[in-house]
């Protein structure tokens, strides 16, 4: 069932200070996850104590699992597969890797909306208006967190998720983010059950039949994040250990 309260929510999720754009840094490569949230970790600090300016990170991880809190040991289905990272963020176990987007999202939320649902919404928001540019629908649930699209070519009520959101919040600074399939190897989400869901799939925008590359879905992305959030400002990737 698609939620009406949680679309209702993610209306608009701007600053208070409309002059203030949020920087948006896309990463080369492939970036390491404990790499990731070590900047994360001092960027949020930063940002919670008006330090440094929003920042939305856009990168690609080595294959790997994290294991968010709510994470049950059984949904590990092949520990010795990839890399096991157990994380700060809400949420059940997911898979990184290549030809996925991650989005780390560094919003302050004093600035907007002290919210957690609203701004859960307004991720949910973004990941389908991302995907309404390629011609999916991405579709809400009301009992579980993430984007999802029918599949009526496996039956009638089949469904699989393309999109999953992992958030964090320290102060009312946000960390963590979103995740978006474009091209991933989805044999590799057989090694967990993501997100705790055994009655679905998951799927991405190249297995849809839709042959997009990643930058086309960034340009994408931070054109609906705007819709949403305000203006973005491109900067350079953070420079990390080992650059």
């Amino acid at each position: 069932m698609v939620s009406n309260l949680r679309d209702s929510l993610a209306d608009r999720f701007l600053s208070g200070s409309p002059s203030d754009s949020v920087e948006w840094a896309i990463a080369e490569g492939l970036t390491p996850y404990e790499t990731a949230v070590a900047f994360m970790e001092a960027r949020v600090q930063a940002v919670a104590d008006g330090e440094a300016r929003e920042l939305v990170w856009l990168v690609e991880h080595p294959p790997l699992y994290t294991a968010g809190t709510s994470a049950q040991a059984s949904d590990l289905v092949d520990p010795e597969r990839f890399p096991v990272h157990q994380t700060g963020r809400g949420g059940q176990y997911t898979y990184h890797g290549p030809g996925q987007r991650v989005a780390y999202v560094m919003l302050d939320l004093k600035r907007r909306d002290p919210d957690l649902r609203r701004y859960v919404a307004a991720l949910e928001a973004w990941l389908i208006r991302t995907l309404d540019a390629f011609n999916i629908r991405g579709e809400r649930r009301e009992d579980r967190v993430g984007v999802w699209v029918r599949r009526p070519d496996k039956g009638e009520t089949a469904e699989d998720k393309i999109a999953a959101i992992g958030i964090r919040v320290r102060r009312w600074a946000t960390y963590h983010g979103i995740s978006l399939n474009v091209e991933p190897d989805l044999s590799h989400f057989s090694g967990i059950v993501p997100c705790g869901v055994t009655q679905h799939g998951v799927t991405s925008l190249v297995d849809l039949g839709i042959p997009v590359t990643m930058p086309e879905v960034d340009a994408v992305m931070r054109k609906a994040f705007e819709e949403i959030f305000g203006p973005t400002e491109r900067v350079e990737a953070p420079l990390l250990p080992g650059n």
